[in-house]
């Protein structure tokens, strides 16, 4: 179906992305996944080109406030390649937001600039060991000095993307005894540089999927922390966590979207070349229907992304839209891309062939940002029920 949502603009970025990733990704992306992740260098490279800087201020070396479309090129870009720039979804679209709204004037003349050239980029620590998704039961603490010119961090997180490649994370931390009526009040954010001592690195994490990204367990051992570096006000960490998570599902979703899209790709190239009986796998009845059902499903799927991502330029995208998006998205991702595979026979369990990895690289996206199970909740909220 004809889609309405992006200019020549955004095409010409299109051309530039897709160009970049035959060049620097593709080539070397079975290395990467071997290595578990991306070389640092790729994020100054991806940083030439201007995309580490989306929304940051032009004062500050960024793009200016620009819209959302120009990251849904990229996602539907690497889904077509079947590939990813490791935690830069991570970075750019989930924790700077996080520094755009947070941040006083002296943080971002100290944080913004370098992130926007890629020579810095960002990690976010919520996730810990037994806590999963309540993250009302964060134990890592975060205690004022005495003389008040610091916190000292102690705890430990795991689960975290991307922290090997980061120079600076955004921990969430308990600084204050929950309340008795809101086991939520007392967290906190601050950012601190993964360099700093007593800042560890843990298990590098072996995952099913998303293997050229790097996931690792993390420690901190009395961290000394510049009240300089608290992000927002102290104690209200939790209502700032729970401000781009529409944008965040909104992305999952969308990204979800355009891998099923790209599996139907790879399975329509596959059928086509691949004789059986004497004739193309694409010839018999059944491949032709499995693929019809999963086009159909796919342009509903992305006619309900794309009206997302309009909301979302007009400051009207709600936490139960995103929820309805992530929702659909990714589970039409699983089906159409099990299909997919399914139809290239035994070289779909190959890795070589892009399908498996495709495969492997979605099943978490009906976890991470909120599993499936929170999504339905949300949006059943939102019903009345």
């Amino acid at each position: 179906m004809k889609r309405n949502l992006f200019t020549q603009e955004h095409e010409d970025f299109r051309e530039t992305i897709r160009t970049f990733i035959a060049k620097e990704v593709t080539p070397n992306y079975a290395d990467w996944e071997r290595d578990n992740r991306v070389p640092r260098e790729l994020f100054n490279k991806l940083g030439d080109l201007g995309v580490m800087g989306f929304d940051i201020p032009e004062e500050y070396g960024g793009t200016g406030t620009i819209s959302y479309k120009f990251q849904a090129v990229m996602d539907e870009e690497t889904s077509r390649a079947a590939v990813s720039f490791g935690h830069y979804t991570v970075s750019t679209g989930i924790v700077l937001p996080y520094l755009l709204r947070l941040a006083n004037e002296e943080q971002k003349q100290r944080w913004l600039p370098s992130i926007a050239t890629g020579e810095k980029t960002l990690c976010i620590a919520m996730t810990e060991p037994g806590t999963g998704s309540d993250l009302a039961g964060i134990r890592t603490t975060a205690k004022l000095s005495d003389d008040g010119t610091h916190y000292v961090l102690n705890g430990a997180k795991t689960f975290i993307t991307g922290a090997v490649n980061s120079e600076l994370c955004v921990v969430v931390a308990r600084t204050s005894a929950p309340a008795e009526d809101d086991r939520r009040f007392g967290l906190s954010l601050m950012v601190v540089p993964t360099d700093a001592p007593g800042f560890e690195y843990g298990r590098k994490l072996e995952k099913l999927g998303l293997r050229a990204s790097d996931t690792s367990e993390l420690s901190f051992t009395d961290v000394k922390v510049p009240v300089a570096d608290l992000l927002g006000e102290q104690d209200k960490g939790f209502s700032y966590l729970g401000q781009n998570l529409p944008r965040e599902r909104l992305s999952i979703g969308s990204r979800g979207v355009a891998s099923a899209r790209a599996a139907i790709e790879f399975a329509k190239a596959y059928v086509q070349e691949r004789q059986v009986f004497g004739k193309p796998v694409a010839a018999f009845q059944n491949t032709k229907f499995v693929l019809a059902e999963c086009s159909a499903e796919v342009e509903a799927a992305q006619a309900l992304a794309d009206r997302g991502i309009e909301l979302d330029d007009s400051g009207e995208l709600t936490a139960a839209d995103a929820a309805r998006i992530k929702l659909f998205g990714t589970e039409v991702a699983a089906r159409v891309i099990d299909k997919c595979l399914q139809l290239h026979g035994g070289y779909g369990y190959m890795l070589e062939y892009p399908i498996a990895r495709l495969y492997a690289d979605t099943r978490v996206s009906r976890i991470y940002g909120g599993t499936s199970e929170v999504m339905k909740t949300i949006i059943a909220k939102d019903m009345g029920l």
